[in-house]
């Protein structure tokens, strides 16, 4: 391989690389620039609702425009089972559903990955896993906090108080002649 084609592989090699680094850059830029910009309304929108749904749904309503299509259609058949809900089953969907409206979406996100992982569970380790939840649900609360993991320690560097400016001596230090 003479000088000149070593050289010019070098150069072939290097804007390759050039190319396929803007590329990649771009392509995060346009990610980042699509996850800042605020989603438009998918599926129903809340006004479009009926007044029972909207009561049904109203730990949700700070989040309904932030839904997709998907997660409203849902939402609004839960609503439309509500009213054959027994007054107990109602209560417990209506607390879970502020549970759900409090979390942020990073938690929900986490939450539907767990639900899915659990559904997706052979039935004898779904059995096994029924157990162990409901030996933890019989342990009293006492019990259940030693489960708990330990607090991590604070790790934060915390500011050191500035020293005092340093004074000047004061006359009465240096003796007097």
């Amino acid at each position: 391989m003479t000088p000149d084609t070593a050289a010019m592989r070098l150069r072939l090699l290097l804007a390759t690389f050039l190319v396929a680094f803007s590329a990649a850059a771009f392509a995060a830029d346009t990610a980042k620039k699509e996850k800042a910009a605020p989603r438009k309304a998918e599926g129903t929108p809340w006004a479009a609702l009926t007044v029972e749904q909207q009561q049904v749904l109203a730990p949700l309503r700070p989040h309904w425009d932030e839904l997709d299509a998907t997660r409203k259609k849902k939402w609004i058949g839960v609503a439309g089972r509500y009213p054959s809900m027994s007054p107990t089953e109602q209560q417990r969907v209506q607390r879970r559903m502020e549970t759900w409206a409090k979390l942020s979406p990073d938690d929900r996100r986490k939450a539907r990955e767990t639900y899915l992982d659990l559904s997706r569970l052979p039935p004898d380790q779904k059995q096994d896993l029924r157990e162990k939840w409901a030996e933890y649900q019989s342990l009293t609360p006492a019990e259940r906090s030693q489960l708990q993991p330990a607090p991590k320690p604070d790790t934060r560097k915390r500011r050191a108080k500035p020293a005092p400016a340093p004074q000047p001596p004061s006359p009465q230090t240096f003796p007097q002649p």
